[in-house]
């Protein structure tokens, strides 16, 4: 448990009865109440031009209920929309720890585990919804009794609570019987999607397809309609000019209880001519007019059409219809990513840790096997030689945590864990560990290696080049330079060169008969 003052981005002090309480719930008697307004009923250009203005004056309470109405009312936009939603939220969830620091590591440890519940899932969907309506406000109850300060529990609450201020319309505030309020600092996960550039109400997909929704909704009434009217026969009765008022009724009553709406009765010497529409036709024009604003809200959705509305053309089409989709999930999976960060993650490690310079990373997406299988041959080929690189950032990349202390590890085949050497001590023969991938030497390879890492190079060549340097820097010629050369390599040493050869031929020798990877010439 956190020893200091909570203390938010403002100076002022977080109260604990805040955190850990429902502050934005619905209340019965309140400006916060599940009873909704439905605007769609009896809905015009007009009337959806005057909500939209709405909205933009600070009064966003009709168009998140016209958005709601929408999910409720439009099976294709419900439906594309909660795939763009979930295609996100099963996505893998990583942290990436802040360094190799042991209290970073803790730091990323503390929120993998909590990240592990099955219930967010479902969490991150609510988030989402910011992706229609523009916005979306869940409210973070933690729990602040036991040893470790952690989320409880992540609630979606609805945006009808919420407003923005009048000023700036970005900032939101809860609003409240005594007034709107400015969200309380670590209680609410405010995420924006945008879909367009501007204010937050005005960016939501649920803005956009609010006007195909409704010409689309003219358009089914008026199928309906077409239907009722031609899917049917009309029944005609005809009576004689004998017939009096009761079999008339008789006769009415006959002809209505058969089926259906469309019946008449008419004297036998009545001629009554019934135009005939072109059935076919107008069916026909019903249906692709709703089928055309059902392919537009694709397209705003999700980018594309093949994947929903089967006129993809081919299997190319839908593969590149298909990464157009990927691109936006891609961007969505990063914006989520973004606000967990700024709304979870910061304030979670200042309740628990007190402010940091760095911070844990929530990173949404999964990753390309490509690209993991281009990481591990880059770090074969580069940590050789001398690259180096992060435990914690390679286990991050490739999804593993930090093993626990004691765990089993896995290590290269034929790989020991070698004894501690005392100072001063050389150890004549020793098991070489191989990293995984990388070529295997010979004992020659080895001990070329153990000799030039015992004492460079530079000693050995030195005697064999000295004086040289000065020597053709006085050469007026090419010519000149050449016999300098030629003289110097007929009186050239290299006794040191050839020692160190023998001892290093002598000990592959040796480590060939004992079957060792390595005898250091130092050691014979």
């Amino acid at each position: 448990m956190a020893k200091y003052e909570w203390v938010g981005p403002d100076g002022q002090p977080l109260r604990r009865e805040v955190l850990d309480k429902d502050i934005a719930a619905p209340v019965l008697g309140s400006v916060r109440t599940v009873q909704s307004g439905y605007p769609t009923q009896g809905l015009n250009p007009g009337r959806l031009a005057m909500l939209m203005r709405e909205a933009d004056a600070g009064d966003p309470l009709r168009y998140f209920e016209l958005a709601e109405e929408i999910e409720e009312k439009d099976l294709h936009y419900t439906g594309v929309l909660a795939t763009r939603k979930r295609s996100v939220s099963q996505l893998e969830i990583r942290v990436d720890a802040a360094s190799d620091d042991p209290k970073h590591v803790a730091h990323a440890d503390m929120m993998r585990s909590w990240l592990l519940r099955d219930e967010l899932q479902e969490e991150l969907f609510h988030v989402l919804d910011a992706i229609g309506k523009g916005v979306s406000f869940t409210e973070i109850v933690w729990d602040t009794h036991g040893a470790q300060i952690k989320p409880k529990r992540l609630e979606w609450r609805d945006p009808r609570w919420f407003t923005f201020d009048r000023i700036d319309g970005r900032t939101p505030l809860l609003r409240t019987n005594e007034g709107d309020q400015p969200l309380p600092y670590a209680k609410f996960i405010a995420a924006t999607i945008q879909a367009k550039s501007g204010l937050p109400v005005r960016s939501g997909i649920a803005r956009i397809a609010a006007w195909a929704w409704m010409f689309k909704a003219f358009t089914l009434r008026d199928w309906a309609i077409f239907c009722q009217t031609y899917g049917q026969p009309i029944r005609l009765g005809r009576y004689g000019p004998e017939a009096t008022p009761e079999d008339k009724d008789v006769l009415w009553r006959a002809v209505t209880n058969i089926a259906g709406d469309c019946a008449a009765i008419v004297p036998e010497s009545m001629k009554i001519e019934f135009v005939w529409a072109p059935a076919g036709q107008a069916s026909a024009l019903f249906k692709e007019r709703a089928d055309w604003f059902d392919q537009q809200v694709s397209k705003a959705i999700l980018g594309q059409t093949a994947t929903t509305d089967a006129i993809a053309g081919g299997h190319a089409v839908g593969q590149e219809h298909r990464q157009v989709q990927e691109d936006i999930e891609t961007a969505d999976a990063k914006s989520v990513s973004a606000v967990l960060n700024r709304d979870l993650t910061v304030p979670w490690i200042d309740l628990e840790y007190g402010p940091q310079d760095v911070y844990p990373r929530i990173r949404i997406g999964n990753e390309e096997a490509e690209d993991l299988d281009k990481l591990a041959d880059r770090l074969v080929k580069l940590v050789p030689l001398g690259l180096r690189v992060q435990m914690s950032d390679v286990r991050d990349r490739l999804g593993f945590g930090d093993p626990d202390k004691g765990a089993e590890v896995l290590q290269a085949p034929g790989s020991a864990v070698q004894p501690p050497v005392e100072a001063g001590k050389t150890i004549a023969t020793q098991a070489v560990q191989t990293p995984i991938g990388a070529p295997t030497q010979d004992a020659v390879d080895t001990s070329i290696e153990a000799t030039l890492a015992e004492m460079g190079w530079e000693p050995l060549v030195a005697p064999m080049i000295e004086g040289l340097a000065a020597q053709l820097a006085n050469a007026a010629s090419l010519e000149e330079a050449q016999q300098i050369l030629a003289l110097h390599l007929s009186g050239m040493t290299v006794d040191a060169m050839a020692e160190k050869l023998a001892q290093s031929i002598f000990a592959a020798r040796l480590a060939g008969e004992g079957n060792q990877s390595l005898i250091p010439p130092a050691a014979l």
